[in-house]
């Protein structure tokens, strides 16, 4: 599985990094700390022009350059990106903020201290389903 992780936070990067490794989710991780990085990271443009296609997006609001609010309503809103599962972690206890995630089908909204047994659910779930959605090759 394929994330990205897009944090300003390094204890929170960390955090996560370490819940994914613990929790045995196989999985190869991207970090990026701006929200302009990420939508450049998702359009394979600049430095990114190589980049993977994440399979879940993990994504904090609070990001500097580009808030992370604009960033899920653009991935959301484009064609090629909004089938990618988007879990917004974030400080945020705002009702407007967890609305809007809501309406955007966001796949989880955790808030930080994000609750590490219920993340690690969700992203083993998200791996299940992106598991049973693979197609091998047949040899």
């Amino acid at each position: 599985m394929e994330i990205l992780l897009v944090e300003d936070s390094l204890s929170s990067a960390r955090l996560t990094m370490g819940a994914l490794r613990k929790g045995g989710v196989q999985h190869r991780l991207s970090w990026l700390r701006d929200g302009q990085q990420a939508l450049d990271f998702l359009y394979r443009e600049g430095r990114f022009a190589r980049a993977p296609r994440p399979d879940l997006i993990l994504l904090d609001l609070g990001l500097p350059v580009k808030d992370g609010r604009e960033v899920l309503a653009e991935i959301k809103d484009d064609l090629d990106l909004k089938g990618i599962p988007v879990v917004v972690m974030t400080a945020s206890t705002d009702p407007v903020d967890i609305e809007k995630s809501e309406l955007l089908q966001v796949e989880s909204y955790l808030t930080k201290p994000v609750d590490m047994p219920k993340f690690l659910h969700v992203v083993r779930e998200l791996s299940r389903f992106w598991h049973e959605d693979m197609i091998l090759p047949t040899v």
